[in-house]
């Protein structure tokens, strides 16, 4: 990172579902060729659920425990590469079920931020088989910017991107697997959360098809004004951008919407 611009490396994947072992290979190798870019990235994004896809039938016995594989994995690749790395999502498996699951670590490998999905999704049963999450998705890039992770459905909930707004976010990170066809919506919201809040949204989606579910791909990382700067197609591949954090704090001075909001009537 330098000064206020992040280089990011978004993993847009085609997830075998039902298949971690598959899946945790794609990841090394997708990994390795961000890393081997000429510009190399700040910050690396992955999809939601790319350990196991939905698999949601199999999902007790599929899920990573405590989530400690892909913590072990990631973080010795953050550590080694000294890159932020903010892990996608997983199907975690706990005590008293199983999570859909965000980690973010920083360059020295550290956990610095987790979020385990709130909002689930009821057209792929996800209420059925998962546990929803308790907390909000804060934490700080380097150099102590405040950013948040939302996984998929929650950009339905403009409450929730608008809380860690107020709680000072300059970015939001948004792991998925939105299929067709819904690429309206996909686009359309998350530039409708980029606008309300000034902040840039980072979108990894998956590619590829499981079952007769087919997912559209079309990553995305949008600036505060709701412009989208970068965009994938439908294959797999790396989607790469630069973002200058300064634009957030511009953005907001110049349409004060934080300061004339009156939570009072609302």
């Amino acid at each position: 990172m330098t000064q206020n611009i992040l280089r990011l490396a978004l993993l847009q994947m085609d997830i075998q579902i039902g298949q971690p072992e598959v899946n945790f290979a794609k990841v090394d190798s997708m990994l390795h060729e961000a890393m081997n870019a000429e510009e190399k990235p700040d910050v690396i994004v992955m999809p939601e659920m790319w350990n196991t896809g939905y698999a949601l039938d199999q999902i007790g016995e599929l899920a990573d425990e405590g989530g400690q594989r892909t913590k072990e994995k990631l973080s010795a690749f953050a550590r080694e590469h000294g890159v932020m790395i903010i892990g996608g999502s997983i199907a975690e498996k706990r005590g008293n079920g199983v999570y859909n699951t965000i980690y973010a670590f920083d360059r020295q490998g550290e956990v610095v931020g987790d979020y385990d999905k709130i909002h689930l999704f009821r057209l792929m049963d996800e209420e059925k088989h998962l546990q929803p999450g308790g907390k909000i998705g804060s934490f700080q890039l380097s150099g102590g910017i405040d950013a948040g992770m939302m996984i998929c459905y929650d950009i339905r909930f403009p409450e929730l991107s608008r809380k860690l707004a107020l709680g000072g976010a300059k970015v939001l990170f948004v792991p998925a697997e939105w299929p067709n066809p819904r690429l309206h919506h996909w686009r359309t919201l998350l530039q409708a959360r980029a606008i309300e809040n000034q902040m840039y949204v980072v979108a990894c989606n998956r590619c590829g098809q499981s079952g007769d579910t087919v997912f559209f791909g079309h990553s995305l990382v949008i600036d505060p004004w709701g412009e989208i700067i970068a965009e994938s197609g439908d294959q797999e591949g790396i989607l790469t951008a630069s973002i200058d954090l300064g634009l957030v704090d511009e953005v907001r001075s110049r349409i004060p919407v934080f300061e004339d909001r009156r939570p009072t009537f609302y």
